[in-house]
């Protein structure tokens, strides 16, 4: 059975920072890549960030490219998202996800299995 946990979120000022970690087991976690994704209230589910399977490869939504960062660690079966410079507009339920093949991509319905999510609160 895969499990998919998110950790590190938190309340926050504008300007500051939080780091997300997602452990995930069950899952030959080197195999495949990885992504954060964010959903706001009344709003859609949406792409933040996706790694591949060897970290060699990052995508960002336009919206947090130069902000955020996001890392793996396979030895620990660990995927991070650095957010600094938060703006209230960040403000959201962060979902770790595992993608369904090695390469990063974008697409929602590439990803199979999510975390229940962790709460970001970004106050101006």
């Amino acid at each position: 059975q895969v499990q998919v946990v998110e950790s590190g979120g938190g309340l926050v000022q504008a300007g500051g920072s939080l780091r997300l970690s997602c452990a995930v087991s069950g899952r030959t976690f080197s195999s495949y890549a990885m992504g954060w994704f964010r959903q706001a209230p009344g709003k859609e589910r949406e792409f933040v960030a996706a790694i591949s399977w060897s970290g060699g490869d990052t995508y960002y939504t336009d919206s947090v490219k130069g902000r955020f960062t996001i890392s793996r660690d396979n030895t620990k079966n660990t995927v991070y998202l650095q957010m600094n410079s938060l703006k209230p507009e960040d403000t959201a339920v962060y979902y770790c996800a595992t993608g369904r093949r090695f390469a990063a991509v974008r697409d929602l319905e590439e990803y199979d299995y999510w975390g229940q999510g962790t709460q970001v609160t970004v106050s101006s």
